[in-house]
């Protein structure tokens, strides 16, 4: 596959990357909810993908950036843009007749991120996102556990902060969700709590905050405006057990 992809929409046949045609139009489907997930290649993101292949009534638009991560299982109800979210033009076009958009995305600049998200969702109309970002943005993990996260990864969500108020700015119906550290436990379990009540326990299943994802997806109103922690019950303490 070439490593030169940027913008190319690969439309998918369920189980093979054999079908790549030039560059096409978006393709969202009228007759079925859209949502474009960005950063699909995420663990997270994965999850979530699987959860909602083989749909009849969504049609998925998976944005990743580096197509060498193309697995070839990509679901049959969906279609493939090879990309960045700082591209102006690919997320507009990426944008185009979506009902509803999952960020899944990282990095140091991630409220530039979030900032071009938001823009390109205005320009095109699409009101409701749902944004992953992080605990401790809000210095509202209590305890030593809160010390010791502050300390080991405090400096690091800055970005997630910004992102966080940005989006709080936008004016889109928004839902932000803030995970506990991640586990890969093939487990759903999780509670969540509000902006405003001090964060939950220690850690939670990426397969939980899927599970959280998916149901916004699939019932778009629920928690709408909503900022939650998520986490699993019962893992208080003074720093996830893995660590």
């Amino acid at each position: 596959m070439p490593a030169d992809m940027a913008g190319i929409f690969i439309r998918l046949t369920g189980d093979t990357r054999a079908d790549i045609p030039p560059a096409l139009p978006n393709v969202a489907k009228q007759s079925m909810k859209n949502v474009l997930v960005l950063g699909a290649n995420g663990q997270i993101a994965r999850w979530v993908i699987a959860a909602l292949t083989d749909r009849n009534d969504v049609f998925l638009t998976l944005l990743q950036r580096n197509p060498n991560k193309l697995t070839g299982w990509e679901p049959a109800n969906g279609q493939v843009v090879i990309g960045n979210v700082l591209d102006r033009k690919l997320l507009r076009a990426a944008m185009t007749g979506q009902d509803i958009v999952y960020a899944n995305l990282i990095g140091e600049d991630l409220d530039i991120q979030a900032t071009r998200v938001i823009e390109a969702m205005q320009s095109a109309g699409v009101k409701r996102l749902v944004f992953v970002l992080s605990l401790g943005i809000y210095d509202e993990v209590p305890g030593q556990f809160g010390q010791w996260n502050n300390a080991t990864i405090g400096n690091d969500l800055q970005p997630y902060r910004r992102a966080a108020d940005a989006i709080e700015r936008s004016g889109l119906d928004y839902t932000i969700l803030r995970p506990a550290w991640l586990t890969d436990e093939h487990e759903v379990d999780y509670e969540i709590t509000t902006k405003t009540d001090p964060f939950k326990g220690t850690v939670v299943s990426r397969k939980s905050v899927a599970d959280l994802i998916g149901k916004i997806i699939t019932s778009p109103d629920l928690h709408l405006g909503g900022n939650l922690g998520v986490n699993k019950p019962g893992s208080d303490g003074d720093k996830p057990h893995f660590m």
